[in-house]
């Protein structure tokens, strides 16, 4: 079995809330969810050392950082762990170089894993490095946050939901980012949220928190059908945040063509070229299913699937779809009484254009 990144038992009490919570997460992107007032960013900022918890422990890779039956605690700075904040948090005296330069140069020389240009480079901020953080739109400073963050070469990078303050297109460019930061630097990220959709796109592993409580900890697929998980979700805004290659920019009928998984969807025009990444999103209420190809209908999008997963959620049914990537679409138990789905049956998914939403925020 693979030993865990982070291994803790924290119980932090305050006037009208504890939280009590144990787990170990395992590599890659670990979210943290739960409604206002769960205990996420708690949670997050005693894993950080911003936060004393009263007892328990925290274990980083093997090694104690704090105990309440030693007394150990060690402070934020020498952890070595990165973390962006909500707001970004930057320094507005410092250009955007600077801002980088400080993260840098916190990092002693041996530990140097990653340099500025390289940061700039992958964070396609290159362009931004003489630019004062006050001209900056609300993306590229979460850009600029996160490259200061990755400037200091950390172990960890704790998250606190960076995209709560951001509007649609910003926040596509964003979970891009993260995901070409996973991709490319395999650092371990912890990343808070209470937007199920961005869990999905960006994390493997899913801790749902409730008062302060764990509810359930896993793999996001099957923690997202958790019954405790069903009460505080908001399904209705389910979507499906999906990465897009770009084959069309705008094609004879004025529409772009992406390819999604092995599925080629049309979307209203982009700004991205051709060979471009995009993120798309697609809300889950908005599919339609259909067991055969409809002779006529408007839906421009007509597309082949696999049914991988079915799963009965009170009055909604998520139906997990395969077109060389998961899909998720939300139906009704009377559809699926009339369908007859299976698991491993094909099945014909039907997307307006106008559903399928690029987030494409000016680069």
């Amino acid at each position: 079995m693979t030993s865990p990144i982070v291994d803790f038992h924290v119980i932090k009490e305050y006037s009208n809330f504890t939280l009590d919570c144990q787990a170990s997460f395992e590599s890659g992107v670990t979210a943290i969810f739960g409604a206002s007032g769960s205990g996420k960013s708690t949670l997050l900022n005693c894993i950080a050392g911003m936060i004393h918890p009263d007892q328990g422990y925290i274990d980083f890779k093997g090694k104690r950082l704090f105990s309440s039956e030693s007394g150990e605690h060690l402070p934020p700075e020498k952890r070595r762990f990165g973390y962006v904040f909500q707001d970004s948090a930057l320094f507005p005296h410092m250009d955007v170089k600077g801002n980088l330069m400080y993260g840098f140069n916190l990092t002693p020389e041996p530990l140097r894993k990653i340099g500025p240009e390289k940061v700039a480079d992958l964070l396609q901020l290159s362009g931004l490095m003489n630019r004062r953080v006050d001209n900056l739109s609300g993306g590229e400073r979460q850009r600029v946050a996160l490259a200061r963050a990755l400037a200091t070469s950390p172990d960890l990078l704790l998250l606190d939901e960076p995209l709560a303050s951001l509007d649609g297109g910003f926040r596509g460019v964003i979970i891009e980012y993260l995901n070409r930061i996973r991709r490319e630097l395999d650092t371990p990220i912890i990343y808070v949220s209470h937007s199920v959709s961005e869990v999905m796109a960006l994390a493997d592993q899913m801790l749902v928190l409730k008062q302060g409580r764990p509810v359930t900890y896993g793999n996001v697929s099957n923690s997202l059908v958790h019954p405790g998980l069903a009460e505080i979700a908001d399904y209705a805004t389910l979507e499906n945040l999906l990465e897009a290659e770009v084959m069309v920019v705008q094609g004879s009928d004025g529409l772009a063509e992406l390819k999604i998984g092995d599925a080629t969807l049309f979307a209203p025009e982009t700004k991205r070229g051709p060979g471009e990444k995009v993120m798309v999103s697609i809300r889950a209420g908005d599919v339609i299913l259909a067991d055969e190809i409809p002779p006529r209908m408007s839906a421009r999008n007509i597309v082949k699937s696999t049914v991988r997963e079915i799963h009965v959620l009170g009055s909604r049914v998520l139906i997990y779809a395969d077109i060389g990537t998961q899909v998720i679409v939300e139906i009704t138990q009377a559809s699926l009484t009339d369908l007859g789905l299976k698991v491993g049956e094909d099945i014909y998914l039907i997307i307006k254009t106008n559903s399928v939403v690029v987030l494409d925020a000016p680069r």
